[in-house]
């Protein structure tokens, strides 16, 4: 798939790290290094402005490096950029350790994915099929 990019970063491109690689890797790029206390969030910019086709969208997610040896992760993960977005891409990091993280210019923050999606059209009813589980939510199937 061809994706129309406008790179107005310091940085190359995102590539796939390895030929079986979902996602691209998404770098910071910012001017000078950002200090994320513990607890805060920040909006890191990427650079990258892109052009999805009708019934396409990318999600931005965490980078399970960052996330298990940092405590930093994407807040509204997955985060979600529409086919008609052409806005900046910019990630939503939040430190969820009890240290100060530094972000570093061009430091892979996230990944992005980009997915087909269906759109739906409502159908209104009074009354759904049956099944086993029923309106059976939170907990209701245990857990073994």
């Amino acid at each position: 798939m061809k994706i129309n990019v406008i790179n107005k970063s310091a940085f190359d491109l995102p590539s796939y790290q390895t030929p079986l690689s979902a996602g691209l890797d998404l770098r910071a790029n910012i001017t000078e290094s950002v200090f994320l206390k513990s607890l805060e969030r920040t909006l890191v910019p990427t650079g990258l402005f892109i052009e999805l086709p009708a019934g396409f969208e990318a999600q931005i997610r965490p980078r399970s490096g960052l996330a298990y040896k940092n405590g930093i992760t994407v807040l509204n993960s997955p985060g979600t950029i529409d086919a008609d977005y052409r806005g900046e891409i910019k990630v939503l990091l939040v430190n969820l350790s009890t240290d100060t993280f530094e972000i570093k210019s061009g430091e892979r923050i996230a990944q992005m994915i980009v997915a087909k999606h269906e759109t739906i059209v409502w159908n209104p009813t009074h009354e759904l099929s049956d099944t086993e589980r029923g309106a059976g939510g939170y907990g209701s199937t245990g857990t073994k």
